[in-house]
């Protein structure tokens, strides 16, 4: 089975069965930004996980998070960044378009530059952090050794777990990181993805969040170097990376135009499921016209984010916390 399918159908096994969020491919290191990338996040719901729902559908930025802008008095928005103007100026602009923050129109118009507020403040959304490494052939592990120390010694991360179709051996369990977690995950070939079970042969181990921790960046013959990363940049970038995943999902796959595919929910959630191959495909990577069993057709629009809407706690067009001042809005 390809990698991208069983990393799909676990994804909507993993919806089905966990609360929280799911989302796939996000950046999971620090210090070198895109030099980790965790196949499956779960991301468990904090004790203001509804609050975080009812201001935006979108990830909102992070600088636009750690600005001065409170809900308070409104502020001039440069007053309030400690970064280069350029990034502000853009926090700026996004969080007011997905309705993080919102005009003073009264008070722009006296000093006559803009003043922006938060319509809430930020929300304890999100507790435990779950990555999931995807490997369903154990034969062909890659550099998966290597990904899985990075994800115990940075401890981004609250757990980590190894996800394989493959009969686990004691040799590979001795080559793993014993802090990581290691999942079986057996299909019933008949069901078309519907009877996914997750036998759990290893528990995963607590990582330490709270401390710093040592991401290896580049390996040389005899050294690897490393960063030190601060429990303090590490807060901040778990903070990141679950508004990431809050904004992004995991339905962020698409259908070719192709009579050969068609949308399958035997697993729980509508994946591309292409009768030629006899199996789930990536459009974006396997079909076209140079595909032997491509057969030109103009498919019917999937709509995955009211997919996700109805299956799931997030909301994909909630009613927002943005005040109304005297009907100005509409000029903004």
């Amino acid at each position: 089975m390809s990698e991208f399918a069983f990393e799909l159908e676990l994804c909507a096994r993993l919806e089905r069965r966990r609360d929280g969020l799911v989302a796939r491919q996000l950046g999971g290191s620090v210090a070198d930004p895109g030099g980790r990338v965790l196949d499956v996040l779960c991301v468990e719901p904090g004790p203001e996980f509804d609050d975080r729902v009812a201001i935006t559908s979108e990830a909102i930025p992070d600088a636009a998070i750690e600005s001065a802008v409170g809900t308070g008095q409104a502020r001039y928005w440069k007053d309030a960044f400690d970064c280069h103007p350029e990034r502000a100026r853009n926090a700026t602009e996004r969080a007011l378009e997905i309705g993080f923050f919102e005009r003073d129109h009264s008070a722009s118009t006296t000093a006559s530059r803009e003043y922006v507020r938060q319509v809430a403040r930020y929300p304890d959304w999100y507790d435990r952090l779950v990555a999931i490494e995807n490997k369903p052939d154990l034969g062909r592990p890659g550099d998966l050794e290597a990904q899985l120390r990075t994800d115990v010694s940075l401890a981004l991360v609250d757990e980590a777990v190894l996800a394989t179709e493959s009969y686990v051996t004691r040799a590979h369990l001795n080559r793993i990181p014993e802090a990581v977690g290691v999942w079986r995950v057996h299909r019933d070939e008949s069901d078309a993805g519907g009877s996914l079970e997750i036998e759990v042969i290893r528990e995963p181990t607590p990582l330490s969040v709270d401390e710093r921790g040592i991401e290896p960046l580049e390996s040389h013959p005899g050294h690897t170097e490393i960063a030190t990363v601060s429990a303090e940049a590490k807060a901040r970038a778990r903070r990141r990376i679950a508004e990431r995943a809050y904004g992004k999902g995991w339905r962020t796959y698409g259908f070719p135009d192709c009579a050969a595919c068609h949308p399958d929910d035997a697993s729980g959630a509508t994946l591309p499921y292409c009768e030629w191959a006899g199996r789930v495909v990536d459009a974006g990577s396997e079909c076209g016209p140079s595909c032997p069993g491509y057969r030109s057709d103009s498919s019917s629009e999937i709509d995955l984010e009211a997919e996700r809407d109805r299956r799931t706690a997030w909301d994909v067009d909630p009613t927002g916390k943005r005040r109304q001042q005297s009907g100005l809005d509409q000029f903004g």
